[in-house]
């Protein structure tokens, strides 16, 4: 079955303001009754009570719990003013009206009784026309009595619900004592005063002596921070430099190999050089059948100095012969 969600848009009336009664007979009804549903114009009528100083999750748990015993129910929540919770439990961190208004922006509460009574009363229900009342089942002891529910659990008027472990007004203020240093330094940072905070003129110069160490601390931890950042960066493109010069190094050899190696293109151009320039130092020599050895004999002979390649001169006294006879023959020229 689909149930509409329905928006809260105000805070949970006071008792003692509010027009709005029950105008239906206030008969008794047993849990068992109450289970099973009652008509609309009846809900059942469930009491919750408590001093929900520091209000906290645990407080809107147990609100919830109370809220949802029956299908059909409305919430009263009573809240134990300034005097009654000093005199029997102790001194709060929350005032009276402060607690008020806590319980009146819970979205589960339907109704705020202020100065609750600390003992409920015959008077006290009758005139609230409560049904039940809705609390953990650990014995309340306190004014003298060992379970200041005792009464309301003979008469079959007492639902339990459970406590939410790991979270208490109590654990929350001994948090609070335990770090004390740490919140006065706090609150003289964000403008409190000493006297405000009830600190001591030596604790005052300590606290604000300590808040400029740690702001000290604080740029010298940005600083190193900074410093890493910027080192990193920098190792980061120094490795991208060092991969980019060992890729050109490696292209730059590649390429130098191609061109100067064993079997690079250098030494093949020098080759092609190299053979070009000895067959223009060395000619080849012309065939048997070449024209110039059937040159006509009116051709001047070759002058008699020229050797002749095939037969030199087989010794010293031959060649100075040779010399002799030629210049023997330009004598007869001339």
């Amino acid at each position: 079955c689909f149930f509409p969600f329905q928006t809260l848009t105000a805070p949970a009336p006071f008792a003692d303001e509010t027009s709005c009664q029950c105008q239906a007979p206030h008969e008794k009804l047993t849990i068992a009754q109450a289970r099973l549903g009652t008509p609309v114009d009846r809900p059942v009528r469930v009491y919750a009570d408590g001093i929900f100083d520091l209000f906290h999750s645990g407080h809107a748990r147990a609100l919830m719990q109370a809220k949802t015993l029956f299908p059909n129910s409305y919430l009263l929540v009573g809240v134990c003013s300034d005097d009654l919770t000093h005199k029997f439990k102790g001194f709060t961190v929350m005032n009276e009206s402060e607690r008020y208004e806590a319980l009146r922006h819970c979205r589960y509460v339907d109704e705020v009784i202020r100065d609750a009574p600390w003992t409920l009363t015959p008077e006290f229900l009758e005139k609230h026309k409560i049904d039940f009342v809705a609390h953990d089942d650990i014995p309340y002891s306190s004014a003298g009595s060992d379970d200041v529910y005792k009464h309301i659990k003979e008469a079959g008027m007492f639902v339990p619900t459970q406590r939410t472990e790991g979270i208490s007004t109590s654990d929350i203020i001994t948090r609070i004592v335990r770090d004390y240093d740490v919140y006065a330094r706090r609150n003289l940072q964000r403008g409190y005063t000493a006297k405000e905070l009830n600190v001591s003129f030596i604790n005052e110069k300590k606290y604000r002596f300590q808040n400029q160490v740690d702001k000290m601390k604080e740029k010298v931890k940005n600083v190193e921070e900074k410093s890493k950042e910027f080192v990193y960066k920098v190792e980061e493109k120094s490795h991208d430099l060092i991969q980019k010069w060992e890729e050109k190094s490696r292209e730059f050899i590649g390429n130098f190999l191609e061109l100067f190696g064993p079997d690079g293109a250098w030494k093949q151009m020098f080759q092609e050089r190299s053979g070009r320039m000895l067959q223009a130092f060395s000619p080849r020599q012309s065939p048997n059948s070449s024209p110039t050895r059937g040159r006509s004999p009116s051709r001047s002979p070759s002058p008699p100095w020229v050797f002749n390649k095939a037969s030199p001169p087989s010794s010293p006294k031959a060649a100075s012969a040779s010399l002799s006879s030629m210049s023997e023959g330009d004598e007869d020229e001339k």
